[in-house]
């Protein structure tokens, strides 16, 4: 038995010195770094032994995250600064395409703070998008971080030679990619099937290269490579209590072939690596610090053979790489290729961009995301090229999407208009290129519709046609009609506290609108708006019906606005400023109110969010008045309740039912104390104060003390139907509180 095992070690140690001998001095060294998701952070565990053992790596291939990792050190980076790069990424941010409200063109925003679903509707048939994100957020940061190497076409010219894989989606066929923009490169190979959209590649539609080949050790052992070092991060097979979503399932089937096409890539792998991450999953990037950890340890179980190897390679000397450092860009010229249906003017529009700027990156990429949120665009690929000393050129190549209609969804539950169910068909380049149309109609316990016609010229003026239909029924205070001094000087007396009225509204608008200073939104329009209230609580009217109508007249007005907003967040703002003016001159009215005289109404409002950790304060102030003949009452500002959408002066407030206070002046302010206990619940205590009536201005009513005060506790929830708000609020006057729910996105 001694005899056998003296011979076994003999062989081996033969085979072993035989292998030696075939290696050449200062072998050449090729790295291939597998696909797997978030367990390809793994690789930079794997980069940060290599380097302390000193292996020189000549070649690097990869296929998904060991496309990004690999493309990202092959262009200079170290691993320690791959590190500190991606425990810095939000990665929730970044998959999900999330893109800062602030961002935002005014259109966007409201659409945003609509519509909880958005789906591609054509030929009547609704259809799933491509993939849940598009990518944007993560090429955006891949052009930024290889800004320093954007003028490298031949990715064999890189600090360090690389290659990656995708596969052309329409054949199957693995894309061997080792030259063109290095950060398109490597987002088609990382493009996950049913995570993330497909990438256009010189007219080739791409998706993550682990579908045909996930491990590409014979790409680059045809690079001449003596030596292999291959980190495998594949996912394992999973049983079927861990296959509990579309994701896992697709990665599971697409795992058959891979883990089948490893027993033979194996072999031919000189210094194989297979970090022990059987417990984590491809989305598992939360965990990424143990990850990494479990990357650096597999490698430190091969750190003899590492540094043998090392020792046999002569030193070469490294390439310095220059980063870019600067947080700005000074553009200085925009190419855009690939306009059939929008005009330059739009995307410029769309990406805030007025040339030549200096603009920071975050500002950059938050345009290309705002132009991308627009949904007219399946591809956004552009390439930021160095054009003088500190100067840049951009140049965009532009895919416009096929998709023109869309179906949009919604739900919402307030104390005034109660509960509302909304269907929206919104249709792009209807009549014109540039031109949007959008219908909502709403279901529920009050019927409603908004259409919105518009035509986006960008920084020039655009055009907006809207009518809307506006009802609800509430039982409201006889203030709602009599005033106090309508009460006082013409002695009408009724001996109801209360009447239930039903309240429509129809609305007309052309308006037009632009930028101003690049984050001002100006305005101006004429507007017609039928006002008709009733109630069948009092009264016989002349048909002898069991009704009161109090107003039902046409009024024509000329209106202006003035709007900024860097909230970023409509309903739980953390940080930004918020100010919106607006003034009505009201020419002409037909219709009940016989005695109608010329008036104006102008109000503002303005807000300010700051926060410290998950603790945020806003302030808000808001006031309104009315300039001329008081005998129309119709549009006074009426004060009371929360969470509906305002219109025609209804204005929210704490403590008191929706419509309770009434006025032709106003002024309030409010101080709200939001804390997130835990990610998307907040806990909030708010107060606002008010006076409001008549003529406050003139009889000094602003400033003689505070006539109405309200105090709200309340919990609120981010949902994708949009927030979930209870609130407890009590007011001091009554000495009686009130319990304001809203559900869903206002309108």
């Amino acid at each position: 038995m001694k005899r056998i095992i003296q011979i076994i070690v003999c062989f081996f140690a033969v085979v072993q010195i035989s292998a030696q001998d075939t290696i050449p001095d200062n072998p050449k060294v090729g790295l291939v770094l597998s696909g797997g998701g978030a367990k390809g952070l793994a690789h930079i565990g794997v980069l940060k032994k290599i380097e302390e053992a000193g292996v020189r790596i000549d070649y690097i291939g990869g296929t998904s995250m060991g496309a990004i990792i690999g493309g990202l050190y092959a262009s200079g980076y170290t691993a320690k600064q791959l590190d500190s790069m991606f425990r810095a990424v939000d990665f929730d941010k970044l998959i999900q395409d999330d893109i800062p409200r602030s961002a935002k063109t005014f259109y966007e925003k409201n659409e945003t703070d609509k519509y909880a679903i958005t789906l591609p509707f054509e030929g009547f048939q609704v259809r799933l998008p491509s993939g849940i994100s598009k990518g944007q957020n993560v090429y955006n940061l891949f052009s930024k971080l290889t800004n320093h190497v954007s003028n490298v076409k031949d990715f064999g010219e890189l600090p360090t030679p690389f290659l990656c894989v995708a596969t052309n989606i329409e054949n199957g066929k693995a894309v061997v990619l080792e030259e063109g923009y290095l950060p398109r490169a490597i987002s088609a190979s990382g493009a996950l099937p049913s995570l993330f959209s497909p990438v256009y590649i010189d007219d080739v539609l791409m998706v993550d290269g682990g579908v045909v080949n996930n491990y590409p050790v014979d790409e680059i052992r045809a690079k001449g490579m003596d030596i292999i070092i291959g980190v495998d991060v594949q996912d394992s097979l999973r049983d079927r209590t861990n296959l509990r979503s579309g994701l896992e399932v697709l990665t599971q089937i697409n795992n058959f072939r891979t883990i089948n096409d490893m027993k033979e890539k194996r072999k031919k792998t000189d210094i194989y690596l297979n970090p022990n991450i059987v417990d984590f999953t491809v989305i598992a990037f939360n965990d990424g610090e143990k990850i990494i950890e479990a990357g650096y340890d597999e490698a430190s179980l091969k750190m003899e053979e590492l540094q043998a190897l090392a020792a046999r390679q002569k030193p070469k000397e490294q390439q310095k790489v220059e980063f870019n450092k600067e947080t700005s860009l000074y553009i200085t010229k925009v190419e855009v290729d690939g306009l059939e249906n929008y005009t330059r003017a739009y995307v410029l529009g769309k990406l805030k961009l007025k040339i030549p700027a200096k603009v920071t990156y975050q500002s950059f990429n938050e345009g290309i995301n705002n132009l991308s949120a627009t949904g007219n665009f399946q591809d956004i690929n552009y390439r930021l090229i160095e054009d003088g000393e500190g100067m840049y050129k951009v140049s965009f190549q532009l895919r416009e999407s096929n998709i023109k209609t869309l179906l949009r969804l919604g739900a919402h539950y307030d104390d005034l208009y109660r509960t509302g169910a909304l269907l929206n068909v919104t249709r792009k380049r209807l009549l014109t290129n540039n031109d949007i149309a959008s219908l909502d109609f709403i279901v529920g316990d009050n019927i409603r519709y908004n259409f919105n016609y518009y035509i986006d010229k960008g920084y020039y003026w655009s055009i907006g046609l809207n009518s809307s239909f506006d009802f609800f029924d509430k039982n409201v205070p006889v203030s709602f009609i009599f005033s106090e001094n309508l009460v006082e000087e013409e002695g009408v007396q009724t001996s109801l506290n209360e009447i239930e009225l039903e309240y429509s509204d129809i609305t007309n608008q052309i308006y037009f609108e632009t930028l101003f200073r690049r984050t001002f939104l100006l305005g101006i329009g004429a507007e017609h708006k039928k006002l008709r209230y009733l109630s069948k609580t009092i009264g016989v009217d002349q048909d002898n019906n069991a009704q009161t109508v109090f107003e039902n007249t046409n009024y024509f007005s000329t209106y202006g606005y003035l709007v900024y907003d860097t909230y970023d967040n409509t309903f739980f703002p953390k940080e930004g400023v918020f100010f919106s003016g607006d003034f009505h001159l009201y020419l002409f009215g037909e219709g009940l109110n016989e005695d109608f005289e010329s008036f104006s109404i102008a109000k503002a409002k303005a807000g300010y969010a700051k926060s410290i950790g998950k603790f945020t304060a806003q302030l808000t102030t808001e006031g309104g008045f009315k300039i001329g003949n008081n005998d129309t009452r119709s549009l006074d500002f009426f004060m009371g309740g929360f969470g509906f959408k305002e219109i025609n002066n209804i204005v929210p407030f704490y403590g008191y039912e929706a419509l309770s206070l009434r006025g032709n002046t106003y002024l309030k302010s409010g101080l709200t104390f939001d804390y997130e206990i835990f990610k998307k619940n907040h806990i909030n205590l708010a107060a606002n104060i008010s006076n409001i009536g008549d003529n406050l201005f003139e009889n000094r009513g602003w400033i003689d003390g505070v006539d109405y005060s309200g105090f709200a506790l309340g919990y609120g929830l981010e949902t994708f139907l949009g927030p979930l708000q209870i609130k407890y609020a009590y007011s001091p006057e009554r000495d009686e509180s009130e319990w304001h729910v809203s559900a869903g996105f206002k309108f």
